[in-house]
């Protein structure tokens, strides 16, 4: 390249933006010089009939990472060549907080190219989406050659960008690339730990390892991109491969890394390996009848779903023999549970369907002893469990359930309150006289995951603690439950080992990524195994994230956080974010969300989440309000919140509030701005517009209804199905509203948005609709997110930063 000028043009910010002056780049790092050699001349010209010239080597490929790591450089004469020819590299950062476009002019530099974020530019309308950019300056440079170096970005508003911070600014890649943790798991002894990791790169591929070590030293023993599980009562753990036989089950022995084969013939289908470990329990997938593809019957409401009418069953599979023995049979749903420790029982459920009455799926736990083939039944058809295990000396099962589960033994309500069915509780049942003690009855946190240890008899858990996910220990004999005090958020893998007092968690937080700890369970001592943190978020700039409570009207004390934009300044006046979901399960402190707090923040929002009404974590009584409310009691939290949080808060603009939420949020956005005109802009993501339409189709509509509506129907309580419903509210809506939704939403139908949609428009409110082609209810395809999250923070821009650049660039109006 012979241009001495380089222009990068870009458009212009909002209007009403302070002008600033051009930014003149005085520091750089440098890499270099790495010494080239004039190609041997075959022949004269090349395919395209040209001739060789010295400024072709500038297209020679180098990594341009090494200029992040260069040396220091501030001269205004660039490093000449010491070689013949020379590659040289000159690298900055450029940090905008808002979407803009600059020119980049370099100047008195002969032969050079320009990277931004790894792409050559090729000179015209590069659009900077907030966040820092890395600028790399590749030149080439002939011995005795020393060329001056003059760089300036300039744009109208260059007082948004910064160049050269020791820190990156948070974007939306600090949640969607990197390494992170998916899975951790203890050998029998507690000496070795596997850890599940799953790489995201840039575009969107995932690649998984899992790696063993040593848990003591840290010390790698072994890596491999096979998914592989712990063998029981020893340190080997096992996979499948393919083998000329068939599947093959291959074990592998810790430290030696030995490999046996131990079966041949694998069946299809998930197993688990008998603690015993001489057979497998398998569960295997029946199909079944096939509909007509064109012209079909539908079964039941569940017939719509892919794969309904299939089946699974149980085999065991014998290791010794290969011996594959049926353990159930028929058309019901078998779902395996668990295998006593002695290898003698396992525990599986069945299910059913019942229409007629609440609840509609009943669920039936039976004992099943593999040396008789006979079976007790030790539930029977409760529609409130979930999953069953057993105890170690497998005379008793831990069960987890609603708080009706057992006739509504475990229920801790007011006379007549109908619980929420997501507010997971324990039971033990003893197998014998089948009595059962709800043991978190009195217990506020909600139980996630649980597991009975085989070391020290006790159970542990993890349970959605207010917005916090937190350890706990109960005494199976005294019903004592205690929280284990460990130094993060959330916990969000749990496994322990059968042979030692050791447990393995998998953590994050409101402000940092995963961590791995072990906990020593005799002395509760906790140590940092893995921080997955420092590499996530290396040299990235944060704000902070505070806790802020306040007691309503009604006298209940309301949960919430706010997070802070970095370097933030009490003088100024921000815009505000709010945040909440407003359904069954509170917005916890998860770092690696799809509403990345800390994302907003870098753009200069400040965003508040709350825990409004109905949430599970604070107990029966509170999570029983989501039930039979559609969205009262629900949105005055948000409502008084969020001005209580203004009056509290000087530094937020009240002029300036936008709300956003998904799914049940989705529909309370759309809900909120029916009650209330204090929010600015507000963005619903695959949201309910009308509970009537919505209970019919979405796949889960009804069942879910079930939970949030129960023993109500659309024909026997207008007054929550229809008064509640958005849209029949449509004409009270003013606030500008965006609409999200995935085209293929299962679960929340696509037409949810599009009628609100149409209401809005006829109505001639301020509105706007964007699909996402092909995704569900989350929009999980890599580029497609990238594309959804900058669309709301576009909508964000336009009417709470009065800054409509963005959003007329990726969705400019159309004269039709």
């Amino acid at each position: 390249m012979k241009k001495t000028i380089l222009t990068l043009s870009v458009a212009l910010l909002a209007m009403e933006m302070v002008l600033a002056a051009d930014i003149h780049v005085k520091s750089f790092k440098y890499a270099g010089p790495f010494a080239l050699q004039r190609p041997l001349m075959v022949d004269s010209v090349n395919l395209s009939d040209k001739k060789f010239t010295p400024e072709s080597l500038l297209d020679t490929p180098i990594n341009l990472d090494l200029a992040a790591s260069g040396t220091p450089f501030s001269d205004t004469v660039a490093p000449g060549g010491k070689n013949r020819y020379d590659l040289n590299l000159l690298g900055f950062t450029l940090s905008n907080t808002e979407y803009a476009k600059a020119s980049i002019i370099i100047r008195k530099l002969k032969h050079f190219e320009l990277y931004v974020d790894g792409v050559k530019s090729a000179g015209t309308d590069l659009t900077l989406l907030p966040r820092t950019h890395n600028i790399v300056i590749k030149y080439l440079a002939q011995k005795g050659q020393r060329d001056s170096i003059d760089v300036t970005v300039s744009s109208d508003h260059s007082a948004l960008m910064t160049v050269n911070n020791t820190q990156r600014m948070f974007s939306l890649d600090c949640v969607s690339e990197g390494k992170y943790v998916r899975g951790v798991a203890l050998s029998h002894s507690g000496r070795y730990l596997k850890t599940l990791y799953s790489t995201v790169l840039k575009g969107g591929k995932i690649q998984w390892k899992t790696r063993i070590s040593e848990v003591k030293t840290g010390r790698t023993i072994a890596e491999t991109y096979d998914y592989v599980y712990w063998m029981p009562k020893t340190d080997a753990y096992y996979y499948t491969r393919q083998g000329n036989k068939g599947q093959q089950l291959v074990t592998v022995d810790v430290p030696s890394c030995r490999e046996t084969v131990i079966a041949e013939h694998l069946p299809k289908g998930d197993f688990t390996v008998s603690p015993t470990a001489d057979y497998l329990v398998i569960q295997k997938n029946n199909e079944g009848p096939k509909a007509d593809k064109e012209v079909y019957q539908i079964l039941s409401p569940e017939d719509r779903q892919p794969g309904w009418r299939d089946r699974t069953s149980l085999e065991r599979f014998d290791l010794r023999t290969g011996l594959v023995q049926p353990l159930t049979f028929g058309y019901h749903n078998v779902g395996f549970q668990d295998i006593s420790n002695d290898g003698r029982y396992i525990l599986f459920m069945t299910s059913r369907e019942r229409y007629t009455q609440r609840p509609t799926t009943l669920r039936t736990i039976y004992r099943l002893d593999l040396n008789t083939m006979r079976a007790d039944t030790l539930v029977k058809d409760d529609g409130f469990i979930n999953e069953a295990k057993f105890s170690p000396d497998s005379r008793q099962i831990l069960v987890m359930g609603s708080p009706e589960s057992f006739g509504g033994i475990g229920k801790n309500l007011p006379q007549g309150r109908i619980p929420n069915a997501y507010d997971h509780q324990l039971y033990i049942l003893t197998i014998a006289d089948r009595q059962v003690k709800p043991i978190t009855k009195f217990f506020k946190p909600s139980v996630n995951q649980v597991l009975w240890s085989k070391n020290d008899g006790k159970i542990y858990f993890t349970a959605d603690d207010r917005d916090f996910v937190h350890l706990f220990r109960a005494d199976a004999k005294t019903g004592r439950i205690d929280k284990i005090t460990q130094p993060e958020d959330i916990v969000t893998h749990l496994s322990a080992a059968d042979g030692a007092p050791m447990l393995a968690l998998n953590t994050e937080g409101a402000s940092n990524a995963d961590r791995v700890y072990t906990v020593n369970t005799a002395n509760k001592r906790v140590t940092l195994v893995e921080d997955m943190n420092r590499a996530i978020l290396k040299d990235v700039d944060m704000g902070e994230c505070k806790a802020w409570d306040f007691v309503n009207s009604r006298g209940d004390t309301i949960c919430g956080r706010y997070y802070l934009p970095p370097h933030f300044d009490a003088n100024k006046k921000y815009p505000l974010v709010v945040n909440y979901y407003g359904g069954c399960s509170p917005t916890s402190r998860f770092f690696e969300t799809r509403y990345p707090h800390h994302a907003y923040a870098a753009l200069g929002y400040i965003v508040y989440v709350l825990q409004p009404s109905g949430a599970v974590g604070f107990g029966q009584e509170f999570s029983s309000r989501h039930v039979n409310t559609a969205g009262d009691g629900v949105a005055d939290d948000i409502i008084e919140g969020t001005k209580r949080f203004i009056a509290d808060h000087p530094y937020v603009d009240g002029r300036k509030i936008g709300c956003i939420g998904a799914s049940y949020g989705g529909f309370m956005t759309q809900y909120l701005q029916t009650k209330t005109d204090i929010f600015a802009a507000a963005i619903s993501h695959a949201g309910i517009s009308d509970h009537t339409s919505y209970w019919g189709e979405g796949y889960w509509g009804y069942s879910y209804s079930e939970i949030s509506m129960a023993g109500s129907y659309p024909w026997t309580r207008k007054d929550l199905y229809v008064d509640h419903s958005p849209l029949f509210n449509a004409d009270k809506i003013h606030t500008p509203l965006l609409f999200l939704h995935g085209t293929a939403d299962t679960n929340v139908p696509v037409g949810e948005s599009i009628q609100m949609f149409t209401a809005l428009k006829l109505l001639g409110r301020p509105t706007a609709f964007v699909a996402i082609e092909g995704e569900n209810h989350w929009v999980m395809n890599y580029d497609k997110r990238i594309k959804w999250q900058n669309t709301i923070f576009a909508w964000f821009a336009k009417w709470l930063k009065n800054d409509p650049t963005w959003w007329n660039a990726m969705y400019n109006e159309k004269p039709l």
